[in-house]
């Protein structure tokens, strides 16, 4: 490699939620950041952010399709069950638009953004370099550190994390469709519907979501042989929304779980999907996604100040002291109420109680486990047991 190869102190490798915050915090920072992304690529995403979300990553206005007011729960004998926001909404983005702005917020940070296809990692005794591609033409960069936010599939992690090609996954796909032009079908610009039903995903959910003009409407499983697109087509039928116009269709696979190891003790750190990290149960994974960017910065800079490779761990534990209980509980939940439907119809019954209404918001508003009322707790934890072992009727 010649002397003359341009030089970055930290190459991110992707450009989505959580790629896209670490470099915009590395730069503000001060330091020189290539920012790479694989161009064409919008991820399958229901797109819904909490209000954490927009306050701590400074989320505009312009950037939110839709605000949630209610949740719809419907359980496999299509009772729907309510559950209002109450103070403040959810939040809706479109990953079409959300990200290209997130990828520009980079750029005016100070971030070398470019549209290439990372292609591997290559080290001598001077140092790492970083080999991509932008259309049919060969590039190479230095640096210190490479952080891979591409995804689960990541090849940055598979090619330098032990065991990062076993990670747990469901697939996701979804359909972005424009509503019926007969103002048919059913939808609400301000409900999120929520589907538990074996036939839509017989280990996950599906959703139909609001995006202002048009509709996120998909689902997931980890089942092999489940069709998804059967799946999509069946609940656009039945939902009356068959007849709208499907804009695009996307699909990716989603973690199930935290890697145990995010970097490789030299030049790497893991962050976002690459890293595993999205909510059990729920599959939210923009707000984890950009904290976990962040926390990546933090390590990064901690790295590139002192040169101790140890720095690079703090990213993983501080995001599992601040949010592993959560993902263990979300784990447990989704092992125990989404095996069939008998036990989903009891878990959406759970749900018109006003303890777990309430205690659901405030703790995914917050993201942070609700510690003010704790008999609450344990109300729901004998509510939960008592529709578990069918000591009352769903």
């Amino acid at each position: 490699m010649s002397e003359a190869a341009e030089f970055f102190d930290c190459v991110v490798v992707g450009g989505g939620p959580a790629g896209a915050t670490t470099a915009t915090d590395l730069a503000r920072m001060g330091r020189s950041v290539l920012l790479l992304d694989k161009p064409g690529r919008i991820k399958p995403c229901g797109g819904a952010i909490p209000l954490r979300a927009i306050r701590d990553f400074a989320i505009p206005d312009a950037q939110i399709v839709a605000r949630i007011k209610l949740a719809r729960m419907i359980a496999p004998s299509d009772t729907a069950v309510d559950m209002p926001v109450g103070d403040g909404f959810v939040g809706m983005v479109d990953r079409e638009h959300f990200d290209p702005w997130l990828r520009d917020r980079a750029s005016l940070a100070g971030a070398d953004y470019r549209a290439g296809t990372y292609e591997r990692i290559d080290r001598d005794a001077d140092g790492t370099t970083v080999h991509y591609r932008v259309g049919d033409a060969a590039h190479a960069v230095r640096t210190k550190l490479v952080i891979g936010a591409d995804g689960a599939s990541s090849p940055v992690g598979r090619a330098e994390i032990p065991g990062h090609a076993g990670m747990k996954q469901v697939f996701a796909y979804h359909e972005i469709v424009r509503p019926p032009a007969d103002g048919s079908g059913s939808f609400a610009a301000t409900r999120c519907d929520v589907f538990y039903q074996g036939k839509h995903s017989p280990d996950f959910y599906a959703w139909i979501f609001p995006h202002g003009d048009t509709i996120s409407i998909g689902t997931g499983s980890a089942k092999k042989g489940f069709s998804l697109r059967t799946a999509i087509r069946n609940l656009r039928e039945s939902t009356g929304l068959a007849a709208g116009e499907t804009v695009r269709r996307e699909g990716a696979p989603l973690p199930l779980k935290p890697l145990k190891k995010w970097d490789n003790g030299r030049d790497v750190l893991l962050t976002g999907d690459a890293a595993g990290i999205v909510a059990p149960a729920s599959g939210e994974g923009i707000y984890y996604a950009m904290l976990g960017g962040r926390l990546a910065a933090e390590a990064a800079e901690a790295f590139l100040t002192t040169g101790d490779v140890r720095a690079l761990t703090q990213a993983r534990r501080r995001f599992m002291k601040l949010h592993g209980r959560v993902f263990l509980i979300l784990r447990i939940m989704q092992a125990v109420w989404y095996r069939n439907d008998a036990l989903r119809e009891r878990f959406v019954s759970i749900c018109r109680d006003k303890d777990v209404q309430q205690l659901t918001w405030e703790s995914y508003m917050n993201k942070e486990l609700v510690r003010k009322k704790p008999m609450a707790h344990v109300k729901i934890f004998f509510k939960d047991m008592a529709h578990l072992f069918r000591w009352v009727s769903p």
